[in-house]
This record gives C-alpha cells, structure tokens and sequence, in this order.
C-alpha cells in the first residue's frame, strides 16, 4: 500500500515517541485522520471536546512530563480555536507541536470556505518556527525542526499541511539541488555552565550579604538539590514564584511560599528586609515584590539569555543550566555562620502557616473556600499531581496548598487565562497514568468549558491506571477574582449582570457521566468529602459551595487600605456587609497569637 503524507506525518510522531495527539477532527485533516486508522490509532487519537482544550491538554501534558505536547487541529476554525492554549505555551515557555490543516492548495486565493491566511495567524504565537508545507519533500525537515525548536525554545511552534497534500503519496527528500535533508529524531541537549569569571563575581555577591534571598521559578524544578543546597550555605530563605510553587517542598522551615499579590506575608517580608537576592530561572513579572531598586545586590541565573535583568536591576547575569550553574557556584560560596537572618525567616514561616490555618478555620457562608484547599492538603498524595484555573480559587491553591513528597502543580502562570485546570489534569492523567491528579476549579472556568471536558475524563478514563482524578468546583456563582478585582482596583461595587453566573448542578452532571459526585455545602462535610474523592475507584467531581466574601487579601494589605477598599465596596454592593465582616475576620488572624475569631 503506498505511503501517503498522512501516513508519514503519524510515522515521524511515532519517531519522537509521541504517544498521544490531543486534538478534535474536521475535513481539513482528514488526510491524517484516515492514516491514524491504518496505523492502528498509533499514536493514540485524543478527543478534547474543542481545539482550545486539545492545546491546553497538550501544554498540561508537556508541563507535567517535560516532553512535547502535540496537538492537531483542522483547517480555519479548528487553527483559530487552538490560538489560546498555544499562547498558553508560548508565554509558560512550555514545548508544544502543533498540527493544522489548511485549505486545499487549488482553491487557496479564491476566498473558499475556511480560508484562512494561517501564516499570517500563526505568525507570533509560533514566532520560534513556522512553516506550511506545499510538497511531501519538506515533511522531514519541516516536522523535525518543529520538534528539535520546540524542545531547545520552549516554546509552540506549528507545522502547515493542506488538505489535498496530506493524501498524496510521499516521497522522501533527494540528494539534489532545492531539496533538504533531516537527520533522525532523538537529540541530546546541551547543560551550559557560564565562564569562570562571571562565577567568580556572582559567588563575591552572595559571600558579601548578610540577608540573602533566593527566589525560585519553573526553570529551577531541575535544579531543587542545589538550590537546598546554595540555602544551606549562604542561610537564605526561598520564596517561589506561582510556576516554581512545586520546585521546593513547603515544609522546609525556610521556603516562604509564593510571592506576589497571591502571596504570602513571609515573602513579601523576605523581599522587604533582604540585602542580597538570587533569582534562579524565574521571569516573575511584578518588580514591585522584589526588593526596592538598590536595596539589595542581586545575582540571576537562566538558561535563556533574553530574561536576564529584565525585572530586577541585577548585577552579576548568569547565562546557563540551573544545576550546572549552581552546582559550579557552590565550592566558591562561603558558609555562613551567623544564622539570625535564617532563625528570623523560619519564625515568620512557622507563624505564617498557623495564621494561614486559623483563616481557614474562620466560618463562612456556607463554606470558606480556604477550607477546601486546607482539607485537601492534609490529605494528598505524596505523588499527587494539582492543577489550578485562574480566578480567585488560585489565591488558595497559592497559599494554602502545601507541597511535599514528589507533588506535582502548575497553572496558567503568565497568560493567567480561564479554562485550562480541567485539560491541564487531563494532559496531567495522559502523562502519568498512574499518579492521582486534582484539579482546583472555580465555577465559572468549569461553566467556560470544564463541564465539557468531563465528558473526555469519563471517555478515557479506562486508561489510566490510578483512577483518581479529582475535579474540584468552588461553587460560589460568582466571577469571584474580577468582582475582587472590581472593588479594590476600581472602586466599584460588585456588578451583577457581568459578575453573578446560573446555578449549575456540577455534581449533578458528573453523575449523568457515570462520575463519582460529591456535593458539600456545610463545613463539616468537608474533610470526610475530600476523603470519598480521593479514594473513589474513578474520577469525580467535588462540587463545594463556597462563600464569595471570603477575600483574598494579598499579603502586604493593611487595614488602612482594607478601609479604603471597604469604603468603596459600601457605595452599593449587594453583599457589602457580609463582604465586610469576613474581610475584617480574615484579616485579623495574621495578629492573633491562636485560635480563628468567629
């Protein structure tokens, strides 16, 4: 049987040892479509419930197995539709492929049906590679190079197929003039060390302070032993940037936990008083958390060249490989014997995580969304794997989710877009069969498109050897994080023709899907709920109803400005008192000495 060029296509993934394509189909692929049933579904066919939640579950695949994610889309809608995930991947610097069928190459120019200019599309969100293939030669190359830039770029690039292309025989590239060779899939990947100099002077910053910082983000997770490691040395605590919170388990009595307005007080505190900071592979964005601009003598280390100083005035750059790079600095720094710095980071963290319990002890109606993150964490797998969405359950997986063991976490750290925690725990459970993945979720990502998604957990769930996969809803019928956002950036009252959403019955609709279903909403049925999901022998739906009010305060609020904010909340909004009342509840936690003041 002859070749054709959608046979190929599937030939070359199975040459990267892609095992899943995530993807939705449409006639514009349907070339490839008809090769993955010759090949026997090999590479197995995923089938997201839309092209945007094939490309999340592609980033959450790369994310949680540090191999490219593949997705593959048809032509004009189906390419338009995966734009937001491969941002997604683009601005997490996370490796994904992307697959898009185009319009027949003899209508193109001729305004036919889908017709889209996909280069023009593609352009910036796959700026690293782009290519249209128009002749089965290219396949190689243009396949090859995707992946080997994906890989080495960090990045999602795209690979072109027209529709009538993918069915014609495939020919191999030639040995003649205009045609261009590829070699084999499979490369080993350099682990650059800077120059000996440059060491030098970094390892001289970091021996002269006394206050040392290290902030940790997603390019230090290879990195974690030397990190522990340069801490221990130089008596340094460690806060994580919100991609990083996984790098570092949370009960070292030195990790601070998350910077920035999702945060907590002991980073924005160690930031504060700190004289020296060592940034290790993070791009955090908010310069306003670091410390004030000559106050501390800063040192960065990152593989990619193009962050380095752009949100700190740093004074030694240190291009290269986490590890390497720490693992090389490490003889040349001096260990301190004071440890003031260090007894005072780990008093402020010890307190931090008894204040953070008492704030989800506070009662709520009808219950503190802290409380959900809280009761989780006590009870997670060492090996577990959680997902969050964008919106104000983040502030909890943020605070109040404590890593340890091998746990697994990531969101959409720089997009900061709605809809990814479902697919991402689908891309997560695709990667790791056999690990339990949860999923945080508020209601109105869960309405955007994670009920959808349900439908592709219970479709393929047979797959997956742990069966856990938990999805949790924080159901509180609210656009909860925009309504904050609202009040204490804007000034303005909740507004409830853009704010408040239907009531779904989310556990009501995992039940018709053959999903365990767990609905709380009294703070007592908490724990034991949690406990049900997480040994249910398939996944299931938390369905957990949540009090709005409850605000998630960023750690260096005082009440002068809760006052401001609460003045302007009193203009109108329909909840002002309660809002007011569970604000100055929570609040008040960081002051006791013990015990949640209800």
């Amino acid at each position: 049987m002859t070749q054709t060029v959608g046979d190929y296509v599937l030939q070359r993934l199975r040459e990267w040892d892609v095992e899943q394509v995530f993807a939705y189909p449409g006639d514009g692929i349907n070339g490839i479509v008809a090769s993955f049933g010759k090949a026997d579904n090999h590479p197995r066919f995923v089938q997201a419930r839309h092209e945007e939640m094939a490309a999340f579950e592609a980033v959450g695949y790369a994310k949680f197995s540090g191999r490219p994610g593949v997705c593959l889309a048809t032509s004009g809608p189906g390419a338009v539709h995966l734009l937001n995930g491969l941002y997604d991947a683009k601005l997490d610097h996370v490796p994904v492929v992307a697959i898009v069928g185009q319009t027949a190459r003899s209508a193109r120019g001729g305004s036919y049906q889908q017709e889209i200019d996909l280069q023009a599309l593609y352009k910036d969100v796959a700026s690293e590679y782009l290519v249209e293939v128009t002749v089965p030669e290219q396949l190689p190359n243009a396949l090859d190079r995707a992946f080997r830039t994906a890989v080495s770029g960090r990045c999602p690039t795209a690979v072109i197929i027209p529709a009538d292309l993918q069915e014609e025989p495939y020919s191999p590239p030639k040995h003649v003039f205009k045609q261009v060779p590829s070699s084999p899939p499979g490369t080993s990947w350099p682990r650059p060390v800077p120059p000996e100099g440059d060491l030098d002077a970094a390892a001289e910053v970091l021996n002269a302070g006394a206050k040392v910082a290290i902030l940790v983000g997603q390019g230090a997770r290879g990195a974690a032993e030397e990190v522990r490691q340069v801490a221990e040395v130089t008596g340094a605590g460690v806060a994580k940037a919100l991609l990083g919170k996984d790098v570092l388990p949370d009960d070292l009595p030195w990790v601070t936990g998350a910077i920035g307005l999702l945060g907590t007080r002991p980073s924005y505190e160690l930031m504060r008083d700190c004289d020296t900071l060592l940034i290790v592979g993070s791009n955090f964005p908010y310069s306003q958390f670091l410390p004030d601009f000559g106050q501390a003598r800063a040192v960065q280390i990152d593989l990619d060249g193009r962050f380095i100083g752009l949100r700190y005035p740093t004074e030694v750059n240190l291009v290269g490989d986490a590890a390497e790079t720490l693992r090389a600095l490490l003889p040349k720094l001096a260990s301190r014997e004071d440890r003031s710095w260090r007894e005072k980071i780990e008093r402020s963290v010890a307190s931090w995580w008894e204040t953070v319990d008492r704030e989800a002890a506070v009662e709520a109606v009808p219950v503190n969304p802290m409380a959900v993150v809280s009761e989780l964490s006590r009870r997670l797998p060492d090996n577990a794997i959680v997902t969050a969405d964008s919106g104000s359950s983040t502030n909890w997986y943020a605070r109040n989710l404590r890593i340890r063991g091998t746990m697994r976490g990531s969101l959409s750290g720089t997009l900061a877009t709605m809809g990814p925690g479902v697919p991402y725990a689908i891309g997560a459970k695709f990667a790791h069969p056999d690990r339990p993945v949860i999923a945080l979720v508020g209601d109105g990502a869960m309405q955007m498109n994670g009920l959808a998604e349900l439908i592709t957990i219970a479709r393929y769930r047979h797959l997956w050897t742990d069966p856990r996969c938990v999805i949790c809803v924080f159901h509180n019928n609210d656009l909860n994080q925009v309504t904050w956002e609202l009040r204490a950036m804007t000034g303005a009252p909740k507004f409830e023709e853009s704010q408040s959403l239907p009531d779904v019955d989310y556990a009501g609709f995992a039940l018709s899907l053959g999903l365990t279903a767990v609905t709380v909403d009294k703070p007592g049925q908490l724990g034991s709920a949690w406990d049900t999901v997480l040994s249910a022998a398939k996944p299931a739906v938390l369905d957990v109803r949540c009090d709005p009010e409850v605000p998630p305060i960023p750690p260096h609020v005082t009440f002068e400005q809760m006052k401001s904010a609460t003045e302007a909340v009193l203009k109108g909004d329909p909840e002002a008192l309660h809002l007011v009342v569970q604000g100055v509840k929570t609040k008040v936690q960081e002051f006791l000495p013990g015990g949640p003041n209800r």
